[in-house]
């Protein structure tokens, strides 16, 4: 040491330079192995008889640092299936904030006279965009304790009778419920219930099915909960044991008559569907009513919706008293279920949010104006993500596998990454969510490689065969990031 400074030997420096040396080379060989495998994986898959006429793309980086670990075909525009979810929810997060919730109202439009209790006006439920209003998923948002909770608003205010009905206002939301690009076949289904501003039980219900002989009609018995403003008619035939659900409701249009075509396997044990609540304002409005006329509140007017209220040219009445506002969970824990369980609502509802409180008009359309737009200020090129929506349900969906792991890379070291990790589901032992539809297999997430965290999308488009097969030779590709 001389004048307080260290100097080091040459023999020293030689040794530091020599252990650095063999970590860069440690590094450097770690990093071709990786690659090489992956490579020959990729290799393997795209060579596979099932992936002839395939489009396959696989894009992984380091998740801390962005570096670019293995591509292939990283700039190939495919179709995400449920893969995009993962863009939606990174997206709500950075627009939105992990503590954000929805705010539903029960109030009443007119007045009270308080000398007999009745209300010379309509209860109105405004909706404000929450996905999660009567789902059996939390506590606090199920069915009951919802419309108990609106129950006791009108309790506390005094109204005995309501000389007006139970309006359900869904007017925040544009009137196009179903996004531009998705099948007809999946708007009837629970996975394709289409958005509100008043949701209710997530736009769904159940048909319960009686079964017959093979070639027969299935019979209807009931649905849960009952729909007595519905009437079904089953084109459904008892199919052959081993050949699955393939029965499809049709969503009602001008009336109220349901149809529900195709088949459905005699040996299926569940023996029911999951089917889309056309209008779920009325549908809230409906079950509000009903249950104050069970606890003795008449009601004089039959229930309504902003939909129904607009098909007969009548004007919403206005929301002038409020009673009591119901918060919905807050978005770390929507994000939660909506990947989990891959909820196309919940994905929908989020995109016209992040327009609505970006200031934009609050359509499908726009909220992929907002995403694009806040994904091409970070340095994205918007036509890697030209997309009808924000679930993937749309066949006509198209990104690349590059820009969705960098948006996955983007995610990590924010304050709601631990909740966004959380949500993906375990697939092959990996956190990563799947995509699924026709011709589609797909996975975006992370996984831990001898110690260095990496990010991944990988998609294929178009193979052949058995879905089963393809997922899991994907898998073997996969495999190589463990």
């Amino acid at each position: 040491m001389k004048n307080g400074i260290l100097f080091k030997t040459s023999t020293q420096i030689k040794k530091s330079i020599s252990i650095l040396g063999f970590v860069f080379t440690a590094f450097s060989t770690y990093a071709q192995t990786l690659e090489q495998n992956l490579q020959t994986a990729f290799n393997r898959l795209q060579q596979d008889s099932q992936c002839q006429y395939a489009s396959i793309s696989l894009t992984v980086l380091d998740a801390q640092t962005g570096e670019t670990v293995f591509t292939a075909n990283p700039n190939m525009g495919l179709a995400p299936a449920s893969t995009l979810k993962t863009v939606t929810s990174i997206t709500a997060f950075n627009l939105l904030g992990k503590d954000f919730q929805y705010q539903t109202q029960i109030g009443y439009s007119g007045s009270i006279d308080v000398s007999t209790g009745t209300l010379n006006g309509d209860v109105i439920i405004k909706g404000g965009g929450d996905p999660t209003l009567g789902s059996w998923r939390w506590p606090s948002t199920k069915e009951g304790v919802v419309l108990s909770r609106m129950v006791a608003a009108l309790k506390q205010a005094g109204i005995k009778q309501i000389n007006g009905s139970v309006i359900g206002d869904d007017t925040m939301f544009d009137t196009q419920s179903v996004p531009d690009g998705w099948i007809w076949q999946d708007m009837g289904t629970y996975y394709g219930a289409g958005t509100s501003a008043l949701c209710w039980r997530e736009n769904s219900f159940d048909i319960k099915y009686q079964l017959g002989p093979v070639g027969t009609l299935v019979s209807v018995v009931k649905t849960v909960p009952d729909m007595p403003y519905f009437t079904f008619k089953s084109e459904v035939k008892n199919g052959p044991a081993g050949s699955g659900d393939q029965s499809y409701p049709y969503m009602p249009i001008g009336n109220k008559l349901m149809y529900i075509r195709g088949h459905y396997a005699v040996d299926k044990a569940k023996k029911s569907i999951s089917v889309a609540l056309p209008d779920p304002a009325f549908d809230a409005a409906w079950r509000l009513s009903d249950t104050l006329k069970r606890i003795g509140i008449a009601v004089s007017g039959e229930p309504e919706s902003g939909t129904t209220l607009a098909s007969k040219a009548v004007l919403l009445p206005a929301l002038n008293t409020t009673l009591a506002t119901i918060s919905s969970p807050v978005l770390s824990q929507i994000v939660y279920w909506l990947n989990r369980e891959s909820i196309n609502l919940y994905a929908e509802q989020l995109l016209k949010t992040i327009a609505w409180k970006s200031n934009h008009p609050i359509s499908t359309q726009s909220g992929v104006e907002t995403l694009q737009n806040f994904w091409k200020a970070r340095g994205i090129d918007i036509n890697t993500l030209r997309l009808y929506d924000g679930s993937g349900l749309s066949p006509g969906d198209r990104v690349t596998t590059n820009t969705v792991a960098h948006i996955l890379q983007t995610a990590v070291g924010q304050d709601w990454y631990p909740a966004f990790y959380e949500s993906l589901p375990l697939y092959n032992n990996m956190k990563m969510k799947s995509g699924t539809i026709g011709g589609v297999v797909a996975y975006a997430g992370y996984q831990t490689h001898q110690g260095r965290r990496l990010c991944f999308s990988a998609i294929i488009n178009n193979y052949n065969g058995s879905t089963t097969a393809v997922r899991q030779k994907l898998f073997k590709v996969l495999d190589e990031l463990k």
